[in-house]
């Protein structure tokens, strides 16, 4: 768990994120759904998904409703905790932020709302992926990042070795 209020944890349970991807997929295609059946009315559920991503890039789950349920709830009860690294998990994160304050920009600001579902679908397909197969993209992507030097090599072996972050027993 984070630290502090604003913090991200490192290392994460991946059940927990996986579970909170799962919600996102939940939201998404909620959005998507309403959005096509009832009208564009509904593209207001991009703001709910908007502060989730941008409270866990904040405040990992603290701030966010869904992840304190995925964190404190559901993965406690699935079990297993599987740990693997915070700031891939982070960014990627930071890239569903960017997509759902997208959708709501193109939503809210101009008025495109076809353009808009396209973000969400986007959110939904990455969302997918990682609830159901454990593939998170922004995770690839950090990865990519990492290897073409943008990430610094500090960052990818705290990222690798959990034992960095832990003080060694005298």
């Amino acid at each position: 768990m984070p630290t502090s209020l604003f913090g991200f944890p490192n290392p994460v349970n991946e059940v927990a994120a996986r579970t909170v991807a799962a919600g996102v997929l939940i939201l998404s295609i909620l959005t998507i759904v309403l959005t096509i059946s009832l009208g564009h009315g509904w593209l207001w559920l991009t703001v709910v998904l908007a502060y989730g991503f941008v409270a866990r890039v904040l405040g990992g789950p603290t701030l966010s409703p869904l992840g304190q349920l995925a964190t404190r709830v559901v993965a406690p009860r699935i079990g297993h905790a599987k740990l693997v690294a915070g700031p891939p998990k982070r960014f990627a994160q930071a890239m569903g932020a960017a997509m759902s304050l997208t959708a709501l920009i193109l939503h809210f600001g101009f008025a495109l709302d076809s353009a808009a579902l396209v973000f969400v679908g986007l959110i939904a397909v990455a969302a997918t992926l990682e609830s159901v197969l454990a593939i998170c993209v922004g995770c690839t992507v950090f990865a990519g990042l990492m290897r073409v030097g943008l990430v610094p090599e500090a960052t990818c072996a705290a990222c690798a070795n959990i034992t960095l972050r832990e003080p060694q027993a005298a």
